[in-house]
């Protein structure tokens, strides 16, 4: 068993890449969208797949991939001042390394928001390199210079200062995080959209699917009757809306 040692900063975990899903996991995904994909998880067992909090930054982006993580720490100065924690330079960018296109970083920022994690030239490697979406618990920094990257990002605001202007030290790449309190595993497939972004454990990506397509029709034909005037009390019976979140 490895023992962790508090004086080599430099050993901290990083891994290089991660398993991906099928990718026709992620596109059904997509089509089906936050709200169906969370209301499937909780009948599945899984109470808090949303990332409560961050809010879509770009209007009408919709998406679904394999999450990046990025994990974070709170700052603590012994080992942020230390020269091991120098020589690891631009931790943070690691995270970007193994960009796949519609690949989605996941940053374990711990609602920090007086730092950006990524500013715009980092995004800009990550957009170039095809990358979906960033979803943050925390800030970006540079945002109006990111209007022509076509890049989705869920977060919790915007700021003018850099990612060492905070009480953060970034810690992990690819490791299991937790982002705005909802556990993220390498790989894990991220929906994102109006919304807001849920993660979704890829073992249960296809059942998701199976449920939510099975109810399709139903929802279709729900949705037809109450635009034609159908009184709600008929078509949803009390006990059916509070199992269905509708």
């Amino acid at each position: 068993m490895a023992i962790f040692d508090p004086n080599n900063i430099r050993a901290i975990t990083i891994f290089d890449d991660i398993q991906r899903p099928d990718p026709a996991l992620c596109e059904a995904l997509q089509r089906i969208g936050t709200a169906t994909a969370a209301g499937e998880l909780f009948n599945l067992g899984v109470a808090r797949p949303h990332m409560a909090g961050l809010t879509s930054w770009k209007k009408g982006k919709a998406i679904a991939g394999p999450a990046l993580t990025l994990q974070c720490m709170p700052k603590r100065q012994d080992l942020t001042d230390s020269k091991e924690y120098g020589e690891r330079g631009m931790f943070h960018h690691f995270a970007m390394y193994p960009t796949r296109p519609g690949d989605i970083i996941v940053v374990d920022g711990r609602g920090e928001m007086e730092g950006g994690i990524f500013g715009e030239m980092m995004m800009t490697f990550f957009a170039r390199h095809g990358g979906a979406g960033v979803v943050i618990d925390g800030c970006l920094r540079d945002w109006p210079d990111m209007d022509d990257l076509d890049v989705g990002v869920w977060m919790r605001g915007v700021t003018p200062n850099h990612g060492m202007q905070n009480n953060l030290m970034f810690w992990g790449v690819n490791v299991p995080i937790s982002c705005a309190n909802v556990l993220v595993i390498p790989g894990d497939i991220i929906v994102a959209d109006g919304d807001g972004a849920i993660c979704v454990p890829v073992k249960l990506a296809p059942e998701v699917i199976q449920r939510a397509n099975a109810k399709k029709d139903w929802e279709e034909f729900t949705r037809m009757k109450l635009r034609e005037g159908e009184h709600l009390k008929k078509l949803l019976p009390a006990q059916r809306r509070g199992q269905s979140g509708i």
